[in-house]
């Protein structure tokens, strides 16, 4: 049996703070082509979650916050905020269901926020097509903290 616990969350979390990313995986399944990922995504506030779908191949996306605060934004095709909800255990926020194709991304509130995802596998990165092109790159630092506080705002 595989356990979520604190120490786990805890664990993880001390690896994001410590990552310059500032998230860290902890992957519950045991190969990357298992047919369906779980894992555990511990993220801190400045992390940059750039905006993507899920198409070619198309999947579903599930996760719920086990704690910390989140944002999740859902985009029309041209990266208008369509949808946005803040994920927070505490506030009875726990999670959502993202169907293949849509744009979406989250901003992280809390510092030691840690997600459940579930997502059909085998892993695959992301490609080109499916990162927003109206979004910065991850490697555009300045361009993605200012985009991180435009999306903030709008909350």
């Amino acid at each position: 049996m595989k356990l979520i616990t604190e120490h786990l969350l805890d664990e993880t979390t001390a690896k994001a703070k410590a990552n310059p990313r500032l998230r860290m995986n902890y992957n519950f399944h045991e190969e990357l082509d298992d047919p369906v990922n779980r894992l555990l995504n511990a993220m801190e506030p400045g992390t940059y979650l750039r905006p993507h779908r899920h198409l070619n191949p198309d999947k579903d996306e599930v996760f719920i916050l086990l704690r910390g605060k989140a944002a999740v934004f859902i985009f029309d095709e041209v990266g208008n905020v369509t949808e946005s909800i803040i994920l927070s255990p505490a506030e009875g926020m726990y999670g959502a269901e993202i169907k293949a194709g849509v744009w979406h991304g989250m901003v992280v509130l809390e510092s030691g926020s840690v997600i459940y995802e579930v997502k059909q596998g085998p892993f695959a990165p992301l490609s080109a097509d499916n990162l927003a092109p109206w979004s910065p790159a991850a490697e555009d630092k300045d361009a993605a903290d200012a985009y991180i506080k435009k999306l903030e705002s709008l909350l």
